[in-house]
């Protein structure tokens, strides 16, 4: 089957715990659902340009926090450390990203190394900075504006950008948190700080996705 004859392939990055691979059901219902095909992505740091080579655009997905300490900086006490695997496989597809014209949807922790991959910086405790960090955790719901669009969003984060570094910001909280960014010169790379797989507002939950495929499918051949 050609390219043109086939359903836009998206690459999805998985978690990793307990010497497994895991990845939420929604991430890859989504990307079906918009007219891609999903293809869940082992952490192997080797085979990226392989996946490079084969898939039409990424989604890279939510999880626990990152390693600081990979960017000179201590980790706050109350961080709960994604896996190294999995930290060091995405830094890297991030940077095969960058020789590249494919399109990206960055999810909550996604965005943060979308983020810190360039030059950004993050804040590692809300509530410690934030009255209002509660409505970011454990699946609040919350409005955001800007260029992205307005609606209500699914959130479940204690951590948060406060500098997107070479990024634009592209949406924003009532209190200020940074929910979605845009790579200026890559604009069809996208970051946002909720799950778009658990929220309702159709442009800011299914509609990325549809985005994403669509853009997906004008990627030429490689």
């Amino acid at each position: 089957m050609s390219r043109a004859d086939r359903r836009p392939l998206i690459g999805i990055t998985v978690d990793v715990a307990e010497k497994a691979y895991r990845c939420r059901f929604p991430y890859a219902d989504m990307v079906q659902a918009a007219g891609g095909t999903p293809l869940l992505l082992p952490c192997v740091t080797e085979s990226i340009p392989e996946y490079l080579a084969c898939c039409d655009g990424f989604v890279t997905t939510g999880g626990d926090d990152p390693d600081m300490s990979h960017f000179g900086i201590e980790n706050h006490p109350k961080t709960t450390l994604m896996a190294a695997r999995r930290q060091t496989f995405e830094l890297a597809l991030l940077e095969g990203l960058d020789t590249t014209n494919h399109p990206l949807l960055a999810i909550c922790l996604g965005m943060q190394l979308m983020c810190l991959h360039a030059g950004g910086t993050l804040e590692q405790h809300l509530p410690d900075t934030l009255e209002t960090a509660d409505i970011h955790w454990d699946g609040g719901r919350h409005p955001i504006t800007g260029r992205i669009g307005s609606g209500d969003v699914h959130s479940h984060h204690r951590q948060a950008i406060s500098d997107p570094g070479r990024l634009e910001v592209v949406g924003i909280a009532p209190d200020g948190v940074i929910e979605a960014v845009a790579d200026p010169d890559q604009p069809e790379r996208v970051g946002v700080q909720w799950h778009p797989e658990r929220t309702e507002c159709q442009a800011l939950g299914s509609g990325l996705f549809q985005h994403l495929v669509q853009q997906a499918a004008g990627v030429p051949s490689r």
